[in-house]
């Protein structure tokens, strides 16, 4: 079982290797492809350091990770969001992602009445997760239907 923590900006390239990959394996042909690169670091070191992102460690590893704020779109103060959620693949189907769902689900009901997320329309992996972790799929569509919003009440 991983053991979740909060993430530090020195957790920034671990994540974003993590991020990179599972991006990249998870989304396959629906998405471009990205990479490592030191502005991506940079970039995920100030996100990591407002405090909503937490780290799934395994053996002194970290094997994922997850973050929440509010909701960006729509912008709503009583709507929380699941920004982020990554796990790499190597630790794929090993109970990382739900521990680190829980976490972030914790999180959220501490302070919102209802959360959202969006994810790729055909991404049945993904769904999946979020279906079996307790989000519904809420008819809201953007990017020309390209993303679907899944919704959770707490």
């Amino acid at each position: 079982m991983p053991t979740i923590r909060s993430a530090t900006r020195g957790d920034a390239a671990r994540v974003v290797q993590i991020y990179v990959e599972s991006w990249n394996d998870g989304f396959g042909e629906l998405m471009p492809t990205i990479e490592v690169t030191e502005a991506r670091i940079a970039r995920w070191a100030d996100t990591l350091a407002d405090g909503n992102w937490w780290v799934a460690e395994v053996d002194d590893t970290i094997a994922g990770l997850v973050g929440i704020g509010p909701s960006r779109d729509p912008v709503d103060p009583d709507l929380g969001e699941l920004d982020t959620i990554a796990v790499d693949p190597a630790y794929w189907r090993q109970g990382v992602g739900k521990a680190l769902m829980q976490k972030a689900l914790q999180a959220l009901a501490s302070t919102y009445p209802e959360a959202i997320l969006w994810t790729l329309a055909n991404y049945p992996q993904g769904q999946r997760f979020y279906e079996s972790t307790g989000w519904t799929l809420d008819g809201s569509s953007r990017d020309n239907g390209h993303q679907v919003s899944y919704r959770r009440r707490f």
